[in-house]
């Protein structure tokens, strides 16, 4: 039977520090896949994903008892992130599908039908894109990390019901950016009209 996440944290907490290469092989996809979903960069993702597991490594003394292994990797993953965008100065610019971190492709042989699925997944992307950075991590990591409500309580400070209200407004803010998104007309390369 495989160790739990939280008992390799023991082990490496406790000085067996080449447990920490089983929860890398664990989590640095899923992480990944977070931090490509926020800043819509490969190489930046890769790079983040580095610094939580040397943070991990450095910090590893306060990890607690009580705690999810989880929650206190994306509390880390959180600072990493708000430190990236702090030196960097730049807002996410997408959410490219080039570097593959989206597998999103539908099995459905129609040509019209793939199209238009690619099309809503391009326009979900940009709206999660436009939105401000904690409405759009609690989403990531709500919706699409699957984290539990009271994980994300836990790294976000708050109770749940404080987080249910967050992530209802989130969701509302990405509906209505991605109506906005489809309603408005493509512009194809022209300068366009307000």
């Amino acid at each position: 039977m495989e160790p739990s996440d939280h008992a390799l944290m023991l082990a490496v907490r406790d000085g067996d520090t080449l447990r920490l290469g089983d929860l890398f092989e664990r989590h640095h996809r899923a992480l990944y896949a977070f931090f490509v979903r926020i800043t819509g960069h490969a190489s930046s993702s890769e790079d983040l994903v580095q610094v939580v597991f040397y943070r991990i490594l450095k910090y590893r003394h306060t990890y607690r008892d009580e705690g999810s292994f989880t929650t206190w990797m994306y509390h880390l993953a959180r600072k990493a992130l708000a430190d990236h965008f702090r030196k960097s100065a730049r807002a996410p610019v997408s959410l490219d599908d080039a570097d593959g971190a989206h597998e999103a492709r539908d099995q459905a042989p129609h040509a019209a039908h793939q199209a238009e699925r690619n099309d809503e997944i391009a326009l979900l992307r940009a709206a999660l894109a436009g939105m401000p950075g904690e409405q759009r991590e609690l989403i990531v990591l709500y919706r699409l990390q699957h984290l539990s409500l009271e994980e994300l309580a836990r790294i976000h400070a708050c109770s749940v019901g404080t987080l249910k209200v967050r992530i209802h407004r989130a969701i509302r803010v990405l509906r209505d950016h991605f109506f906005k998104l489809q309603a408005s007309p493509r512009l194809s390369g022209s300068g366009g009209r307000d």
